[in-house]
């Protein structure tokens, strides 16, 4: 959705839709962004909601000069980014909400800050609604990396695990700087050579674990005999305060796309029936081959983020291969056009000499844009 307004340098738009997205975009670009009617209509709850507070905090932590305005009812917000700062910080997320949510901001903010990121989440590290940590380890990292060049400074480690709906998780995340990321060119997918795994199991029985990985594996052996799925069963403190068990399975291709796709059992708020591990193994299988089917370069959970870099990076042509494109991307490609006036070309693959695709599963989409040549200003010069 376009803004409905500009006045002078800021962008004005309506709803509550896609707040990360424009948050992360005014900070990257220096123009402020005013947000009206966030949920005006509901009744019982208008306003932000306490997750969404607690990603501008965290914004705000990061960043040196931010100004944040919010009206009474917090069904309007008025934010005036700051400069990346970075270094070392220390932030309780909002249980509402996964970890993953709040990391993403981090992991697209984290190459331009002044100095190089090392941050300490509390929450839930593993959600429904949000991307596991695992997910982010194995899909954003490696998408990260290839645009960064050198990965010297980037770790995301689990310090201990916290399942919905009390958490009690912590996350260690370190990000190294650069002055701009390099154009990219990857039209090429490869084929899937291993299939690799975590089964976490807090506070329950670590025969759920162990059933989970037979289901999991009985699915992803009749396609490719290389699996392996580790188990992470934590006891005590190391187990966060709710009890619930997971797994995040990762498909890597020869030429170094990561696919994931993770799945975790019911809280008590959610349903009254408890999950069955065998139904979760499979289903996560399920999900993973559906991923897979998809294709592209990146993980579908993180198409926004390569062209968040593709538009960041110098001046170059770059070009991205991907699969069919979620609503979250389309969204995120207009509102890069509203805040850096980039726009990509987006076109199916050719076909071959012999007039055929040769496209393996879905439709692919080639994303194709020229760099703004973003520069870190604040990163200083050695």
């Amino acid at each position: 959705m376009p803004p409905i307004a500009q006045e002078g340098n800021c962008l004005i738009y309506r709803g509550s839709n896609f707040l990360k997205q424009r948050l992360v975009l005014s900070c990257l670009s220096g123009k402020p962004v005013k947000i009206t009617q966030i949920r005006a209509d509901d009744e019982q709850a208008p306003g932000l909601r306490e997750y969404e507070i607690s990603l501008i905090r965290l914004l705000d932590k990061l960043t040196n000069g931010t100004k944040i305005e919010l009206n009474t009812a917090g069904t309007s917000v008025m934010f005036s980014p700051g400069l990346l700062h970075g270094g070392a910080l220390q932030h309780d997320c909002c249980v509402q909400r996964g970890i993953g949510y709040f990391l993403d901001a981090l992991i697209a903010l984290g190459p331009f800050c002044k100095f190089p990121l090392q941050c300490t989440l509390r929450g839930v590290t593993n959600s429904r609604d949000s991307p596991s940590v695992d997910h982010i380890k194995g899909a954003a990292l490696s998408l990260l990396k290839r645009f960064l060049l050198v990965d010297e400074g980037l770790e995301l480690r689990v310090v201990r695990r916290g399942v919905a709906p009390l958490g009690g998780g912590e996350v260690f995340f370190s990000c190294p700087v650069r002055k701009s990321l390099r154009a990219i060119q990857f039209q090429e997918q490869g084929m899937v050579k291993r299939i690799r795994g975590t089964v976490y199991a807090c506070k329950v029985s670590p025969a759920m674990a162990n059933r989970t990985v037979e289901a999991a594996k009985g699915c992803m052996l009749k396609f490719l005999p290389d699996v392996y799925i580790y188990t992470d069963q934590n006891r005590g403190k190391l187990s966060g305060n709710s009890p619930g068990f997971g797994i995040c399975l990762l498909a890597e291709t020869t030429d170094g796309v990561c696919f994931a796709a993770d799945c975790i059992s019911n809280t008590r708020e959610e349903s009254e029936t408890p999950s069955i591990p065998e139904d979760l193994g499979r289903d996560v299988a399920m999900r993973l081959l559906d991923e897979i089917y998809r294709g592209g370069c990146c993980d579908s959970a993180y198409q926004w983020l390569a062209a968040l870099y593709m538009a960041l990076g110098q001046k170059h042509v770059s070009k991205f291969l991907t699969g069919p494109l979620s609503t979250y991307t389309v969204h995120f490609l207009q509102h890069l056009r509203d805040f850096f006036s980039i726009t990509f070309k987006l076109e199916n693959p050719e076909a071959d000499d012999d007039g055929e695709d040769d496209v393996r599963g879905a439709q692919k989409v080639l994303l194709t844009c020229v760099g703004i040549g973003y520069t870190n200003i604040s990163k200083r010069v050695l």
